[in-house]
């Protein structure tokens, strides 16, 4: 895989991304837009933002973080109070170097709300069974995608959330068919970072071309900080 960065003059962000997967050519146009908020509506974003520079057969990548955010699922930390066994389950939570996640009893006290009290616990049980096997990630598989997409409080690189608490978007396959019937473009709602494989949570597109989107996702072309470019155009050619 290699990849060249086309300068677009500022117009959709920074610069488009010439990515060359398995001996054919994809580019990737990261899209620049203003900080997103609870009162933006997706579609109107796409409307203004992707659409001048859409063309047919394109597919708007969006990040899984901004769409949470127009959603209105973004909570300041302040406000969210752990019950006893959220600030005790929290403890029993692997440390980790990628980050806090469910070690925070504000993230661990939101994702029992969202996914269920019996979700994680049964999430726990498993985990010890699969530790057992020697196997991981079975917590996750228990207590759901809400809890394993959560992002704690003081980790986003947007001054404006960083004292949030961000889980998953709702629906994601479901926005992204709304979306698509609202703006006439093909999306897709993808987890990107710098540490784990490309993950497309939801679209409207076939497995098949999932997993092709993935793999042209893996450098990351949106950027992890505070870029300003939670959405992207995936252009075949």
């Amino acid at each position: 895989m290699t990849h060249v960065d086309n300068d677009q003059g500022g117009v959709t962000g920074p610069q488009s991304l010439s990515l060359e997967f398995e001996g054919k050519q994809y580019t990737r146009i990261p899209i620049r837009t203003h900080i997103l908020t609870e009162k933006d509506d997706p579609a109107a974003v796409l409307d203004q933002y992707v659409k001048p520079h859409w063309q047919a057969g394109d597919v708007v990548f969006l990040a899984e973080t901004g769409v949470s955010i127009m959603q209105g699922r973004a909570r300041d930390y302040r406000k969210i109070h752990p019950t006893p066994i959220a600030r005790k389950l929290s403890t029993l939570v692997t440390k980790s170097p990628y980050g806090v996640g469910l070690r925070s009893p504000y993230a661990m006290q939101y994702a029992i709300e969202l996914s269920g009290l019996h979700r994680i616990i049964a999430g726990c049980v498993w985990h010890v069974f699969g530790r057992l096997f020697g196997k991981t990630g079975w917590f996750y598989a228990a207590a759901g995608i809400q809890a394993k997409m959560m992002d704690a409080e003081h980790t986003m690189g947007i001054p404006e959330f960083y004292e949030c608490v961000i889980p998953g978007p709702a629906d994601p396959r479901g926005t992204c068919q709304k979306l698509k019937q609202q703006t006439g473009m093909d999306c897709a709602i993808v987890d990107v970072n710098d540490i784990f494989h490309p993950w497309c949570i939801g679209s409207t597109l076939s497995r098949n071309d999932e997993k092709l989107l993935e793999n042209c996702l893996t450098d990351n072309p949106l950027g992890q900080g505070n870029e300003c470019t939670p959405m992207g155009i995936w252009r075949r050619g």
